[in-house]
């Protein structure tokens, strides 16, 4: 009870704001501001039932299950997509939303397969399922292709396009050594566990931790990649009066509520915060003195590669066994560049 009453204004907060985006969102968030929701975006039925296309006779027919659009970073490698199957007319792109579901998913792909769709792409959500989906489309001679995610089976895929997560929590936690000096109290907040942004970022800050002695973790827990959740868990931490120098988030959505929660806190000055995908919402933040690095995940580039492979597959060309999309690292020196690529 001592914790609750010593911090009652931040904690009260993130209720209220816990509440408020089970019941609205927007579409941005300014850095500046106390409270945020995650934007959100027109979503499919969770059944493969909406095309890009209205008319479908001669066309090749792709499908292609998203597991949550309204998962901001998914958003935009559905976009990528989206913007790629503009400029092909003679395909049609069967979407369809799994609403964060892994068994949606399966059932998705199963309905692609009954309408001989002819390569699916599909972002992975479970492991076990993924490999079940892998399996089905095999059996039916279906080239599938995963796009953003991995998991251990790549070798029954027909093509995987995506980037190494393992790079990428490597280039965050080195930038938050040289800014800390090689030494303090890192807090790491993990994305949904078991899946392989989570699995490799995390332990590629934990190589690079490994590397200093006077860096050592004093909180890991999972925010599911969520804002929210994260504000409670950065509040909960807080409340602990543990010395905290860096937080290391998974993802972006993750590292801005933790900020948001910590300028509750009036604290946010004090700790160094690192997030990864560089989406504008993030760039904002950094643009504002409040984030300090994040690492570039080219989701537009992952999508319209994922759609386009996927395609060539269809097509009956031979395609890559696996397509790296390189991470890039963002800091204060060359968030501009960045800040241009969403513009």
């Amino acid at each position: 009870m001592r914790l609750w009453f010593k911090y009652p204004p931040i904690l009260l907060a993130v209720a209220l704001f816990m509440f408020m985006a089970g019941c609205s969102a927007t579409s941005s968030v300014s850095p500046n501001s106390s409270t945020s929701t995650a934007s959100t975006s027109t979503t499919t039925e969770a059944t493969p039932t909406t095309t890009t296309n209205t008319t479908t006779t001669g066309k090749v027919t792709i499908g292609v299950s998203i597991p949550d659009m309204n998962d901001r970073f998914i958003s935009y490698v559905a976009a990528g997509m989206e913007s790629y199957a503009k400029k092909h007319p003679d395909v049609n792109v069967i979407y369809a939303d799994a609403k964060n579901n892994a068994s949606t998913q399966l059932q998705q792909i199963k309905e692609f397969i009954a309408q001989d769709v002819k390569a699916i792409a599909f972002l992975p959500m479970d492991p076990s399922i993924s490999k079940t989906i892998v399996d089905l489309a095999n059996q039916a001679n279906i080239p599938i292709v995963a796009v953003n995610r991995t998991f251990k089976e790549l070798d029954t895929l027909t093509s995987y396009v995506g980037s190494d997560s393992l790079t990428a929590g490597k280039l965050q936690m080195n930038a938050v050594a040289k800014l800390l000096g090689g030494k303090g109290n890192i807090a790491i907040m993990d994305g949904d566990m078991g899946s392989d942004a989570q699995v490799n970022r995390t332990q590629g800050n934990k190589d690079v931790i490994a590397k200093y002695p006077n860096m050592k973790i004093v909180f890991e827990e999972t925010a599911n990649y969520d804002r929210a959740k994260s504000m409670a868990l950065m509040a909960k931490w807080l409340a602990s009066g543990q010395q905290i120098d860096a937080v290391v988030a998974n993802n972006d959505e993750m590292i801005i509520g933790a900020i948001l929660a910590t300028q509750m806190d009036g604290k946010d000055q004090n700790i160094v915060f690192a997030g990864v995908d560089g989406t504008m919402d993030a760039l904002n933040f950094m643009k504002a003195n409040k984030l300090k690095v994040t690492v570039f995940q080219n989701a537009s580039a992952q999508g319209s590669q994922g759609l386009q492979t996927a395609i060539e597959a269809a097509n009956g060309k031979q395609v890559p066994k696996e397509i790296s999309i390189p991470y890039e690292l963002i800091t204060p020196a060359n968030e501009e560049k960045y800040i241009a690529k969403w513009k």
